[in-house]
C-alpha cells in the first residue's frame, strides 16, 4: 500500500490541482478502494507536515498546511508584486486569443509545461479557471474580468489584431497536426 500511497502523492504533488478519485485510479491501473485506504494512509502522514491532503467529494489535492498560511501569504504578495516573466506573457495571450482553453492546449501551443505560469497568473487575478462543461475532469482558462478591465477593451474581441492572431495561432496547431501525422504516416 506504500508504493501506491507515494504514487498518489507524486501524482497530487505533479497535477497541482485537483484531481478525481477515478482519474487517479485510471492512471494508477488501481481501484477506487485502494486509492481511498492509500488517500486515508497519506493523510496520516501528513498531519504534522506542511502539506496536506483535501478532499471536495470526489475530487482530492494537496494544499500547504493551514500552520503555515503566514509564510504562504508572504510569497504569494512577493509574486503579485513580481512583473510577469516571458513564458506568462506567452500563456496570458494565448489565454486571450484562445480562452477559454484547456490547459493541454496551452501546453502544445507553447511546447512546454505550463503549469507554474498558469498558477502566477491565477494568484495575480489575471485569469481565471473553472470546470470545463464538455469534460467535468479538466479546467479551462479564460482572462478576468479585471484583466480586461485593466486592458480598456470592453471584450476580448476587441484586441489587437483579434482575429489575425487567433487565426494565426489556429493555423499554427493544424500545421502542426497535420506534419505530425504526415511523419507518422511515413514510418
Amino acid at each position: 500500500m506504500q508504493k501506491l500511497t507515494n504514487k498518489i502523492e507524486s501524482l497530487l504533488f505533479y497535477q497541482s490541482e485537483p484531481m478525481k478519485l477515478k482519474k487517479i485510479a485510471d492512471i494508477l491501473d488501481s481501484n477506487i478502494e485502494e486509492i481511498e485506504n492509500s488517500l486515508r494512509e497519506l493523510e496520516e502522514k501528513n498531519k504534522e507536515s506542511g502539506i496536506r491532503l483535501i478532499r471536495n467529494d470526489e475530487n482530492v489535492s494537496l494544499t500547504t498546511s493551514p500552520e503555515n498560511s503566514e509564510i504562504i501569504e508572504k510569497i504569494k504578495k512577493d509574486e503579485q508584486e513580481r512583473d510577469l516573466s516571458k513564458a506568462a506573457l506567452e500563456t496570458l495571450t494565448i489565454i486571450l486569443y484562445l480562452g477559454p482553453i484547456k490547459k493541454s492546449k496551452i501546453d502544445y501551443i507553447r511546447g512546454v509545461n505550463s503549469q507554474f505560469s498558469l498558477r502566477s497568473l491565477l494568484i495575480k487575478g489575471l485569469i481565471e479557471k473553472e470546470v470545463n462543461k464538455e469534460d467535468e475532469r479538466s479546467y479551462i482558462y479564460k482572462p478576468t474580468i479585471d484583466l480586461l478591465s485593466y486592458l480598456g477593451i470592453p471584450k476580448k474581441e476587441d484586441l489587437p489584431e483579434y482575429e489575425n492572431v487567433r487565426n494565426d495561432i489556429e493555423s499554427f496547431i493544424q500545421n502542426d497536426i497535420n506534419n505530425e501525422e504526415k511523419d507518422e504516416s511515413t514510418e
